[in-house]
């Protein structure tokens, strides 16, 4: 059976055309080199070289096979090095999910830009979606890691790292009383005010906040709108609807009709930002972008 050893010592015969300077190269002695070349021509049954009194010439097969083994090498390197790099998170592909909250928060934004010119050979894929859902991509393997806002309850067989915690701040109908007021105010100051919120399913863990905040402050509050996402909450109350409390990122949505506000006693309500991921070794890119998120959560404002 030829083997890739075999086209090594064939090419540098071929190239140096003497067995005794090919050896050499190779680091091997003369005379069992010698032996492989003439097997390799036994298991393929044609001359590969012209044996001459002062060296070893490729014969016209010899030559048709000096193409091919050089590609086959070359071939293989070109593979082994791809490997190295896909192992080293320099090529390869990953899949990165975010709530639509998270999606306007700066960290996310410049994580995956800081990636991406870090690795530009590294393929992105990413997925805006709910927590649940992204949850569910993740235990899919349809993801390899998401930024989420939410706890993810029992999870053993994710990893949720916490990266940081956010303001939240009231947003109202520009046309509000309240937008004429002070610009930070207690939470109670919303306990006759309608709210609108998105669908617990959607973010479990900032409804779930919300909901204990306001009656921690003394009052249940009143939702009269649900959207099936946190950015829709603030179209709906542009539309004059009601109010909502959202991460302090997302106001930058802000379009003229809404005013933002600041909770007095905000430091109650906070919307954590966490990455999660698989319970499993992180490879490759993963783990590269892994390293990338958690040094930029250290590093210092």
């Amino acid at each position: 059976m030829i083997e890739l050893r075999h086209l090594r010592y064939f090419i540098a015969v071929a190239e140096e055309g003497h067995l005794t300077r090919a050896a050499e190269r190779l680091g091997i002695q003369q005379p069992p080199l010698s032996q492989q070349i003439k097997a390799m021509e036994q298991e393929l049954g044609v001359t590969l070289f012209r044996r001459l009194p002062r060296g070893m010439q490729p014969t016209e097969a010899g030559l048709a096979l000096l193409a091919e083994a050089r590609a086959i090498l070359a071939h293989l390197e070109r593979a082994l090095e791809t490997a190295r790099r896909v192992a080293l998170g320099q090529e390869g592909r990953i899949a990165i999910g975010f709530t639509s909250s998270a999606a306007f928060h700066p960290f996310v934004s410049a994580a995956i830009r800081g990636f991406r010119e870090a690795a530009p050979q590294v393929a992105l894929a990413l997925e805006e979606s709910s927590t649940g859902e992204l949850v569910e991509a993740l235990r899919a393997e349809r993801l390899d890691a998401a930024f989420i806002r939410s706890p993810v309850g029992e999870a053993a067989d994710l990893v949720v790292e916490p990266l940081l915690d956010e303001e939240m701040q009231v947003a109202v109908p520009a046309g509000h009383a309240l937008a004429a007021g002070p610009a930070v105010i207690p939470l109670s100051a919303l306990a006759e005010i309608p709210f609108v919120l998105y669908r617990r399913p959607s973010g479990p863990g900032l409804y779930d906040s919300i909901i204990a905040a306001c009656r921690a402050a003394g009052f249940s509050p009143r939702i009269a709108q649900e959207a099936p996402r946190m950015v829709s909450t603030l179209s709906l109350v542009e539309a004059g609807l009601g109010v909502t409390i959202v991460p302090a990122s997302m106001c930058r949505l802000d379009t003229g009709g809404i005013a933002t506000l600041r909770l007095a006693d905000r430091p109650a309500l906070t919307a954590p930002l966490h990455l999660a991921r698989r319970d499993v070794e992180p490879l490759g890119a993963t783990r590269r972008f892994i390293e990338h998120v958690r040094k930029m959560a250290k590093a210092p404002d």
